[in-house]
């Protein structure tokens, strides 16, 4: 997967900075990759188009838009024939116990996260040993509720715990499945029960995670497709629960209605989690990660402006606050705009290549 994600984005940057797109081409790629963005993908190839249509544009810039055009499509090409192996393919992470707790311990921040994952692995260790052992085991369930805001690590948390869980003996597989409302409601009446079994059934002895869960029963005018949504849900929660583990996600306030929806619902829950909001220090960290990761690093001025800035939206931050996916926006402008600075520097060294200066921050 990483090898087609980083080729589109790589070829993206580049198309951005030769047409001067300003980071829309970018922001687009990274909503394909981050997100399964079906909206940016049009998008995406209607810039494309409009750049290889061109006749301003030279022919190595068409070749350009050509090359992220093809890369587009096989990253989307990898992506259904994975989605089509799903089913059958076991989880190829090879990593060990420790190798996972430690990824889990070292993720920024997230400090009663991480406690209340860990409590919760060594509880499951300690019930499978007694089940081994013929001792009685209480009749709790795998699955999870994960509140907070967005960017704050819910869905990498849960393909740790999904990949754990494995590693453990738990689940037979340990793969991943992300769905969202669209995934499980059908449109017309009869058919969501049918569509909600056939993604239980990819999900089996893996991780099957909704996020946003709240959205099932939100919309008023298809009330009656989220209760057929949620009465196959729930039971699939009790009738799988030895090889499934359901992991729930949202906003707070929301999915306390969520849970309140259906009834009998939360009792299929035994374990419900908050992620908090990251603090500016814990946000600065993430970032100078994802420019280490990529071969980038700040220079003391560019860090000074940026952290300063990062404590200013902090002190601001309403409900909705983005937390890691602030970040993630914030290191795509940074990136665009040294690209915009570097292309003009004749003879670029690595080390200009590499920093990132004050000036490409813009407040």
């Amino acid at each position: 997967m990483d090898k087609y994600k980083n080729k589109l984005l790589n070829y993206a940057s580049k198309l951005d900075a030769v047409v001067d797109a300003c980071g829309e081409i970018t922001k687009f790629a990274n909503a394909i990759t981050e997100e399964n963005s079906q909206e940016a993908t049009v998008t995406l190839l209607k810039k494309i188009s409009s750049v290889a249509d061109n006749s301003k544009y030279s022919i190595e810039v068409k070749k350009l838009a050509n090359a992220l055009k093809q890369s587009l499509i096989e990253y989307h090409g990898y992506c259904k024939v994975s989605e089509l192996c799903n089913q059958e393919k076991v989880d190829e992470d090879t990593r060990t116990l420790p190798e996972l707790l430690n990824e889990l311990n070292e993720l920024v921040g997230l400090e009663n996260v991480k406690k209340k994952v860990n409590d919760l692995i060594i509880y499951q260790k300690v019930q499978k040993l007694r089940r081994d052992n013929n001792l009685h085991t209480s009749k709790s369930t795998l699955h999870l509720a994960f509140t907070g805001n967005p960017g704050t690590g819910k869905t990498t948390v849960a393909r740790i715990v999904g990949r754990v869980y494995k590693q453990i003996g738990l689940l037979s597989k340990g793969h991943f499945i992300e769905v969202s409302r669209t995934d499980l409601i059908a449109g017309y009446q009869g058919q969501t029960a049918l569509k909600v079994k056939k993604v239980i059934e990819k999900a089996k002895g893996g991780v099957l995670f909704i996020d946003e869960a709240y959205s099932i029963t939100e919309n008023d005018h298809s009330d009656s497709y989220g209760r057929e949504c949620l009465t196959e849900l729930t039971k699939a929660l009790e009738d799988y629960r030895d090889d499934l583990v359901v992991i729930v996600a949202g906003y707070t306030k929301p999915m306390k209605l969520f849970f309140e929806s259906n009834p009998g619902l939360k009792s299929r829950f035994n374990t419900f989690i908050e992620f908090d909001d990251y603090s500016a220090e814990e946000l600065a960290q993430i970032l100078v990660a994802m420019c280490k990761n990529n071969d980038y690093v700040l220079n003391e001025t560019a860090s000074e402006r940026i952290k300063a800035s990062l404590e200013e939206k902090v002190s601001e931050k309403d409900n909705n606050f983005a937390n890691g996916r602030m970040v993630r926006n914030i290191y795509d402008d940074l990136i665009m705009n040294h690209a915009r600075r570097v292309i003009n520097i004749a003879n670029a060294s690595r080390e200009d290549l590499s920093t990132i200066i004050a000036e490409d921050y813009e407040i």
